[in-house]
């Protein structure tokens, strides 16, 4: 059958549409499947030491213990016998091997104003913890700092304090693979092109990998997420910097109390929290720039250890069904409830998202008809849930027959076809 549209015809539409394809392969990348931590673990710089996972560790122990053991946390925040009996034994392992994911070691608030000399050599010392942490193979897997804000009154301190930590890492023996950088109180696009320049020169000077040094950018500022011209900058930020951003953090209580709310409302789940949440997420949709959640300040100690555990565990959970995969905690006993919630979220979705895989892969038709973005959400699930230590690569083998390296093709099958 003869078609209505010539040769001539076809190459002027591939023209026209030339910029947009350019900016669809460009500007939205996919996730490229690395693991993304499930929380930030906080601590003050002049607090760290490549000891604190193992005290942390001792911590939230001592804390379950006192409250009758693992399985009695499980039960105070929801989990019933059988999902408990699934998840309880998977965090005990998690808490006995790596009950930090991801340590920022800060040098903004939870640090404040030591003085230049102090915060120079607290910036150093930390370097070379991180390195001798990271050559001894027990830091967590992604560790960096905090440092100051680009504000006028801090950008020279926060600038001088990355300069310092970065050069003393190279000293001491290179970059650890989940080296990670936060720049806090971000208000314009411009403050963050000009992180990005830091970052270049950083790399020129010592040698490194153009983009080698990428960075968290912390959503706490209301002009943010609507400018001053009624745009969003934070959905530019990706086209400003390409390649620099690795996610948005979001800030609960800078980001509540810059919009006026009272403290006693400020919460991951405010109204005002969710919107700006959900701009978030639309900006970077298809970018491969990762999202976190905030923190809770309501913590797990003393006469409100029960309901605080409660709070934390709901919020994580929260977070996750929402597509919010990362968090902050900022205490040793907030990990119990990390790992919980998390874990119940992937042991509750397994077995559907198993047989729905299993499904896809084989070709049979069962009580659902996924699309392929469905099945690619389902490997994503899946993959995020073995990374974390919730459900095991040979779980998945047997139950769909994918192994782990085909559950990450199913999962970013963009990222696997340019890298073929």
């Amino acid at each position: 059958m003869t078609t209505s549209l010539s040769t001539a015809d076809l190459a002027a539409i591939d023209a026209h549409l030339s910029t947009t394809d350019d900016l669809l392969r460009t500007a939205y990348p996919g996730d490229d499947g690395s693991r993304q931590p499930v929380h930030t673990v906080y601590v003050p710089a002049d607090r760290f030491t490549p000891e604190l996972p193992t005290a942390w560790r001792r911590m939230v122990r001592d804390a379950v213990d006192d409250a009758g053991g693992l399985d009695a946390v499980a039960k105070l925040v929801g989990l019933d016998s059988a999902l408990a009996d699934e998840v309880v034994p998977r965090v005990r392992e998690k808490l006995a091997v790596e009950p930090i994911e991801d340590l920022r070691i800060d040098f903004e608030d939870g640090y404040g104003d030591h003085g230049d000399a102090a915060e120079d050599a607290e910036a150093m010392r930390a370097a070379k913890r991180v390195a001798a942490a990271a050559g001894a193979g027990f830091a967590p897997p992604f560790i960096g700092i905090r440092f100051k804000s680009f504000e006028a009154e801090t950008r020279a301190r926060g600038i001088r304090t990355l300069d310092l930590f970065i050069g003393a890492l190279v000293e001491h023996g290179g970059l650890p693979d989940g080296l990670a950088l936060t720049l806090p109180k971000v208000s314009t696009v411009a403050q963050v092109e000009a992180a990005a320049e830091v970052m270049t020169v950083l790399e020129r000077a010592h040698g490194l990998p153009h983009g080698r040094l990428r960075f968290e950018v912390q959503v706490e500022t209301p002009q943010l997420v609507l400018g001053v011209y009624g745009s969003s900058p934070v959905a530019q930020l990706a086209l400003a910097v390409p390649g620099r951003i690795s996610g948005l953090h979001y800030g609960t209580y800078d980001y509540s109390a810059a919009l006026g709310i009272a403290a006693q409302y400020q919460s991951m789940e405010h109204p005002a929290a969710d919107l700006a949440k959900g701009v978030m997420q639309l900006a970077v949709a298809g970018t491969g720039i990762r999202l976190s959640d905030g923190s809770t300040n309501i913590l797990p100690v003393g006469g409100r250890t029960a309901d605080a555990w409660r709070l934390h565990a709901r919020l994580v959970r929260r977070s996750l069904e929402r597509g919010f995969y990362q968090g902050w905690d900022l205490h040793p006993n907030q990990l119990v409830t990390r790992y919980l919630a998390t874990y119940a979220f992937y042991r509750e979705g397994w077995p559907e998202a198993s047989e729905r895989l299993h499904d896809a892969r084989t070709g049979t038709t069962g009580g659902v008809l996924d699309e392929p973005a469905t099945v690619r959400a389902l490997a994503g699930f899946v993959l995020r849930g073995v990374r974390c230590g919730a459900i095991s690569a040979d779980e998945v083998a047997t139950a769909t027959g994918i192994d782990e390296a085909t559950l990450a093709e199913l999962a970013h099958p963009k990222r696997h076809q340019e890298a073929t």
